[in-house]
């Protein structure tokens, strides 16, 4: 099988900028089979799910856009936003020869998660194909010449007028926001947080003074896994300035991290111990004698594994 460094640097292939579903199970009207699926009649797809699979498809296989099948259906979480983080594992065949040219490791490590919009760097042709396709599924998908990035097909050993079959395992979908139960907090000189639809919250301090203990309160109740020590846990967050009011970091222009020691704060990093996934948490940072103090905002996303 050849490979190409370039692609396999960041294990892989996919991508995609989605918009418009919610996290839970798609309905009728946001479901991949309905996209040209009969282009992928003849392509067979045999072997476990959780390994690397065999592809037989016709030769020459040809489509002029997107083709997507869903063969097996997941029930978890679905993709719905181009900042969610995923654990994919994909082959891609040459729709000239049917050969495989390139796949993910399919090793099992559930801590390759990637945002979706990595994945879309090299092959944005699979934006259409991976909206709201849940946690769990396994889909075939014919790749038009212009579903690849520009430079791709030479990476990948293809011509530049040639289709390609993709074959994505959806190992793990990360929530793209907080989706917990709200719960009530006196909040009498604490910052007020309110959310737009995509997760992004909005903090409004107070003018009051900052405390001068940590703070820590659940905003909203996930009903996730609970945080147990040793845990990798994947957050989106929000930090401000209690001086200013202004965003001093923000992972929502970007991608969740995973909450260390070096991404946040050891306030922030002991707060998220116990709480469960889904939740959202608000964390005031006191200032040293030199600084103002922090507001966080921080949603478990998922933790690795």
């Amino acid at each position: 099988m050849r490979r190409t460094p370039a692609l396999l640097a960041v294990t892989a292939l996919v991508a995609v900028g989605l918009v418009g579903c919610t996290a839970a199970a798609p309905d009728a009207s946001c479901n991949p089979t309905t996209q040209q699926s009969g282009a992928l009649d003849g392509v067979d797809v045999t072997g476990a799910d959780d390994a690397r699979p065999t592809v037989d498809l016709p030769t020459p296989f040809k489509v002029s856009s997107t083709a997507s099948k869903v063969l097996e259906p997941g029930q978890g979480t679905a993709i719905s936003a181009d900042n969610q983080l995923v654990v994919l594992d994909i082959t891609i065949s040459s729709g000239s020869t049917g050969e495989p040219i390139i796949a993910t490791p399919y090793n099992g490590d559930m801590s390759r998660a990637f945002p979706v919009s990595e994945w879309t760097k090299g092959f944005p042709g699979l934006a259409t194909a991976l909206e709201c396709v849940t946690q769990g599924s396994r889909l075939v998908i014919g790749l038009a010449p212009d579903d690849l990035a520009e430079g791709a097909a030479s990476q990948l050993g293809l011509a530049d007028d040639e289709s390609a079959v993709a074959v994505v395992d959806v190992r793990k979908v990360y929530l793209p926001k907080a989706e917990g139960a709200p719960v009530f907090n006196e909040s009498r000189g604490l910052p007020t947080v309110v959310r737009a639809p995509d997760g992004r919250p909005g903090i409004i301090v107070p003018e009051a003074t900052a405390p001068t203990d940590t703070v820590v309160q659940v905003l909203e109740r996930g009903d996730g896994a609970e945080v147990a020590d040793g845990d990798t846990v994947r957050a989106a967050y929000t930090e401000v300035s209690w001086q200013t009011g202004k965003v001093v970091n923000t992972t929502w222009d970007g991608a969740p991290v995973a909450v260390t020691d070096q991404s946040l704060p050891a306030e922030v990093v002991s707060a998220v111990q116990g709480q469960t996934i889904g939740s959202q948490l608000l964390v005031v940072v006191p200032g040293d004698e030199d600084g103002a103090a922090s507001v966080y905002v921080v949603d478990l996303l998922g933790i690795d594994g």
